[in-house]
């Protein structure tokens, strides 16, 4: 038995990196698991990975899972999605807001089109996702809720600022910031409700296709590059524990699990 077994679980951003890494975890641990993103096939973006590979890789090691195309900065799709996920998989346990959109720019530079997309997409999103899976959380008295946020949410050091000067991170990071307001926040809420709310960030740099893309060098980074088991192992902690414990938490993966003593075990629950 997994420690997931019977449970549903929702995951944005699911069609490569971390959120597929989480799916995958979670799959392994018993979850039915709803996978989530815009890519369905490879021709509908530059990255590699879709919600069909994720699919095929949980099916592939005995996994149950659905795949839902879906753009979450659209109410409509965010509708569906808990409602798709609710007929082919059952009611929702977990729900992880992973699903980004990461646009690095001065805010000289930033135009109103791209500061109303991120917004979209990492804070209003999760927010109503959440006002959609909550009153059946609430009925069932239990429930887990996951925002995946971001050191660049902390306020920066200085003066001398150094990096964060020309760095182009501040709409980002009031993206997080927002969404780290809005864990502790909801946290309150449920807390006589059962249900955990956290945020999770990563401890350090996860080589993914999309840090590729924004031309981080991973050799050059190289001693804070961080191993992809810990963010789908801190994960499976954050949506498994007792809600009344562990809730209303700001987190990073490699600092959260070495504070618990834990090593992180393999994606797949498999050891390599």
């Amino acid at each position: 038995m997994g420690k997931l077994e019977k449970r549903v679980a929702i995951v944005t951003g699911a069609s490569r990196g971390i959120g597929a890494w989480i799916a995958r975890r979670f799959a392994a641990e018993g979850a039915g698991v709803a996978i989530v993103a815009r890519t369905e096939r490879a021709e509908d973006s530059k990255l590699p990975g879709t919600i069909r590979d994720t699919l095929d890789t949980i099916v592939g090691q005995g996994g149950r899972a659905h795949a839902i195309r879906a753009d979450i900065t659209r109410p409509e799709d965010r509708r569906r999605v808990v409602a798709e996920t609710e007929a082919h998989l059952g009611p929702v346990d977990i729900l992880v807001n992973n699903a980004a959109l990461t646009i690095f720019r001065t805010v000289e530079k930033f135009d109103a089109r791209r500061y109303q997309l991120m917004f979209d997409v990492q804070v209003w999103a999760p927010f109503e996702l959440c006002q959609l899976v909550l009153p059946g959380m609430r009925e069932r008295g239990r429930g887990w809720i996951l925002n995946v946020t971001s050191k660049a949410g902390i306020h920066p050091s200085g003066p001398p600022f150094q990096a964060w000067s020309k760095s182009g991170h501040t709409v980002y990071g009031m993206c997080k910031a927002a969404l780290d307001r809005f864990t502790t926040g909801l946290a309150a809420e449920c807390y006589d409700a059962g249900v955990a709310v956290n945020s999770l960030g990563t401890g350090g740099l996860v080589v993914t296709p999309g840090t590729n893309l924004l031309g981080f060098d991973p050799e050059a980074m190289k001693n804070l590059v961080e191993p992809p088991e810990c963010m789908p192992e801190a994960a499976l902690i954050l949506c498994t524990g007792e809600p009344r414990e562990l809730t209303a938490r700001i987190v990073y993966s490699e600092e959260f699990l070495a504070q618990r003593g834990v090593k992180p075990g393999p994606i797949d629950g498999r050891p390599a």
